[in-house]
């Protein structure tokens, strides 16, 4: 399998054990035996925690953060040439800022993004996705 890029729904989906969490746990069992990896670009990061901080405060969010370290997670940071095609995204369709870092880093790696989001559609014929 190739490489998966992971949205931040889908991480949050997992902590909050909500709908799509038993699939997202499945794929970090595969990553963990090394066929593949997830990666999340800085930015969907910075969405987990901001929102886990908003709807369950501050103490909740860095506990997401620990888990999340234990996690076969690879965090890319964001370079120009991300932040190049998530803005052309942007300018594109009407959709989060976030998500469209997670299609531009799964564009830059020829990777599927997972995602339950449905702002994702208008991104379908851009990147292949996969639904929670």
């Amino acid at each position: 399998m190739k490489n998966l890029v992971l949205d931040s729904y889908a991480l949050i989906a997992y902590l909050e054990n909500e709908r799509g969490a038993d699939r997202v746990e499945e794929l970090f069992e595969e990553a963990k035996q090394k066929s593949f990896q997830i990666l999340m670009s800085m930015i969907n990061w910075g969405e987990v925690y901001y929102s886990i901080f908003r709807t369950k405060g501050e103490e909740k969010a860095e506990e997401a953060l620990l888990i999340i370290q234990q996690l076969p997670i690879k965090i890319i940071n964001i370079q120009k040439e991300i932040v190049y095609q998530a803005s052309r995204f942007k300018g594109k369709y009407r959709i989060a800022f976030g998500d469209c870092f997670a299609a531009a880093l799964a564009v830059r790696e020829n990777c599927k993004v997972i995602t339950g989001d449905k702002e994702f559609k208008k991104l379908e014929s851009e990147v292949e996705i996969e639904w929670l």
